[in-house]
């Protein structure tokens, strides 16, 4: 009897040792389905910018959608923490030091003033720009070639775009003076009217500049361009395209010819530009995010981008606004809008 009770005991205890053995296999299984493992980290971006309009909102689009396609999908295994400054540079500053205070896995700087708070507020977290002009005039990076140690991203500014912008003016337009509204307290818009001044120089072109400094001052700017200029060209000014409407509806009035940086604002009611999809941008720059949270490059590693397919587009209600006649050679050579 005790042989048999012994015989029991052991059998038991056998049992129990399997059963927890087992449980232990179970604890360590991962969401996959692997063992050893543990669940997948959740990935929080944040993301800063410097004011809310079309283009940039566009590039923010982009940016999630190449995300989401390389596997990191909102809510599941990434999280946005979103802060918008309200075109005000302290806000912006503030944001940057807020998001490396949360520690956050990456930041995604949306224009370059955006990116300025972001690089002054850490050396360490990864941040990918877009939106930006001039990186390099900027000091975000040392070169397209070689970025800085944690930073990197995609640029707003095609080489050809502006002198292409200023040749069809002066071909197309019989123009002498040219208006332009920029923030003078913008570094990218201060490399690009730089450019716009070389350009109408190359064409026989003068300019009449105003600057501003707040949004609300952007209306009074382009009505002291009235009976001064033949044509408005207005930059991917932050300032300037956050009130792009104040602009539109003096060149509406005037039937002054408006030409703008990117396509969101001929969307809005300029006449034309030479430009690119912001949200190709964006895209761009979320590619380069999820090699870097993929642990498959570093910002150091990945070379800053111009955008691609740059075209032509014209709006043929503000063509009509403006008492602008289209001509058929322009059909050919760019596309309309509504």
């Amino acid at each position: 009897m005790l042989k048999s009770l012994k015989k029991w005991v052991g059998i038991s205890l056998v049992c129990i040792l399997g059963l927890t053995g087992c449980g232990s296999n179970n604890a360590s299984t991962n969401s996959d389905g692997g063992e050893g493992g543990s669940e997948e980290k959740m990935h929080t971006i944040g993301v800063t910018q410097i004011v809310e309009h079309p283009s940039l909102d566009a590039a923010f689009e982009g940016f999630k959608m190449a995300l989401e396609e390389n596997g990191f999908k909102e809510g599941e295994n990434v999280t946005y923490d979103v802060q918008n400054a309200q075109n005000d540079m302290n806000n912006s500053n503030t944001i940057a030091q807020n998001l490396v205070g949360d520690n956050v896995d990456l930041i995604f700087a949306n224009s370059t003033p955006s990116a300025q708070s972001a690089l002054n507020a850490t050396s360490e977290i990864p941040i990918i720009f877009t939106s930006v002009t001039d990186p390099v005039g900027a000091k975000l990076v040392e070169s397209f070639e070689k970025p800085g140690e944690n930073i990197t991203g995609t640029t707003d500014t095609h080489p050809d775009a502006i002198p292409k912008t200023i040749e069809f003016i002066s071909r197309e337009f019989n123009a002498e003076n040219v208006g332009l509204i920029y923030n003078a307290g913008e570094q990218n818009s201060v490399a690009q009217i730089k450019v716009v001044k070389e350009a109408l120089e190359s064409n026989d072109l003068k300019f009449v500049e105003k600057s501003v400094s707040t949004s609300a001052e952007v209306k009074q700017a382009a009505e002291a361009l009235i009976g001064k200029v033949d044509v408005i060209y207005i930059a991917t000014d932050n300032t300037v395209v956050s009130a792009l409407e104040s602009v539109i509806s003096v060149a509406n009035d005037k039937d002054i010819p408006m030409f703008a940086g990117e396509f969101d604002s001929v969307e809005r009611g300029a006449f034309a530009a030479y430009g690119f999809d912001y949200k190709d941008i964006g895209y761009e720059a979320g590619l380069m995010a999820a090699k870097i949270l993929k642990g498959d490059a570093t910002a150091s590693e990945l070379p800053v981008q111009y955008p691609q397919n740059l075209k032509l587009k014209m709006n043929k209600s503000a063509a009509e606004e403006m008492r602008i006649d289209i001509k058929k050679e322009w059909e050919e050579e760019g596309e309309f809008t509504e």
